[in-house]
């Protein structure tokens, strides 16, 4: 089923270029071990639902840890030894002398050890990393990746080497920070390229049919063929190659999605790849899912974008939060930035700490407070 052009306003390249400053393996089905227990006390709201005045975001607020960060450097062996470095944030010891509220190198606090990780490129954590590690995360921010105009092998490179990253603190504690991170209970976010990145490893499934017959019944002016998501349509064989067997190979025309038992939710912001997974791509995801969406991103379009993925996802696990009148670059605004942070602080802390007291922070009565957002799909 092909939608004739309801894809065709994509995250386009003029705008995107502003992103320069921002952000711009076959898979297993995720496992149902038991949370890890809330480390830290409860957060309860100091605003009753029938007060005058909307709840506050308390979980825009710094926790309780100072928060320390390194930087490591590994070796893909298995891809042609492909560098990949990551960036650390984690709850520490608050040194004697320290200034700030994030201490480079600052020794860890394992009181509340071990804890949830959360992978992201290292642009979306600048903005997040410190914030979440405040509240009892490790968070792992992939070195180097960036947006990528037209689409081209970011597509798969970028998710595996997030997955590597993953996998290299799961399997080999890193230095300095032994028995801190908890890589069991991992979670993913990203915001615009990034999003896509975090919709990828979601259990969300590349549909080659629907991406081809999308870009070829679609006027090249409406697609940005030349710039954007259908260039590759193209050349697409080469593509698959890249990909290889192990995510190209199934009996349903379905690739396999790039992702690991070890990730429990995801969380994509202002995502993009809609025409890249389709409706039955989409209907694969398996896992709990946060999506934030702007109703004036005409970039990675609103009702194309994060509608359109919200309202295909498989799980029933699904959350779409919409910021109302807000646009692409909404992640250049304090604000915003501010109550994001508090809904992914409750979304991680709900699925990856067990802390069932944070299920309000991202509920529709919490949501319906707020006029500038909405439950939802936005249809005003």
């Amino acid at each position: 089923m092909t939608r004739s052009g309801s894809l065709s306003t994509v995250c386009r390249y003029a705008s995107i270029l502003v992103m320069l400053v921002l952000i711009a393996c076959t898979p297993d089905a995720a496992t149902s071990e038991p949370l890890p227990q809330a480390t830290e006390p409860p957060i309860t709201a100091t605003v009753p639902q029938d007060s005058p005045e909307p709840a506050p975001f308390l979980l825009s607020e710094r926790g309780p840890y100072h928060v320390g960060i390194r930087t490591y450097s590994f070796t893909d062996a298995d891809r042609d030894g492909r560098g990949i470095g990551i960036t650390v944030w984690y709850p520490a010891i608050r040194p004697a002398d320290a200034t700030g509220s994030t201490t480079s190198g600052a020794d860890p606090d394992a009181s509340g050890a071990p804890y949830p990780l959360i992978l992201s490129s290292r642009k979306v954590a600048d903005f997040f990393g410190s914030h979440l590690a405040s509240h009892g995360f490790v968070v792992a921010g992939v070195n180097g990746l960036d947006y990528y105009i037209p689409w081209d092998e970011n597509l798969i490179d970028q998710p595996l080497d997030i997955l590597f990253a993953l996998d290299q603190v799961a399997s080999n504690p890193i230095e300095g920070l032994e028995g801190l991170i908890d890589a069991e209970h991992a979670g993913v976010m990203g915001y615009s390229f990034d999003g896509y990145n975090a919709l990828a490893m979601s259990g969300a499934r590349v549909d080659p049919e629907f991406y081809l017959s999308e870009c070829a019944s679609t006027p090249l002016q409406e697609h940005w063929i030349q710039f954007g998501y259908c260039n590759m349509s193209g050349e697409w064989d080469q593509f698959a190659a890249h990909a290889g067997d192990a995510i190209t190979t199934s009996d349903d025309g379905l690739w396999n999605p790039i992702t690991s038992e070890r990730i429990r939710a995801v969380m994509p912001m202002a995502p993009e790849g809609a025409v890249l997974f389709g409706e039955r791509g989409l209907s694969a995801v398996d896992r709990p899912t946060l999506i934030i969406g702007a109703t004036e991103d005409v970039d990675c379009d609103y009702n194309h974008e994060a509608v359109f993925i919200f309202e295909h996802i498989g799980t029933s696990d699904k959350t779409l939060i919409s910021f109302i009148g807000e646009d692409h670059y909404m992640v250049y605004e304090p604000e915003m930035v501010s109550r994001m942070k508090h809904f992914a602080t409750a979304f991680f802390g709900y699925y990856l700490q067990g802390r069932d007291d944070y299920s309000e922070y991202f509920s529709e009565d919490f949501v319906s407070q707020h006029d500038d957002l909405a439950w939802g799909v936005y249809t005003e």
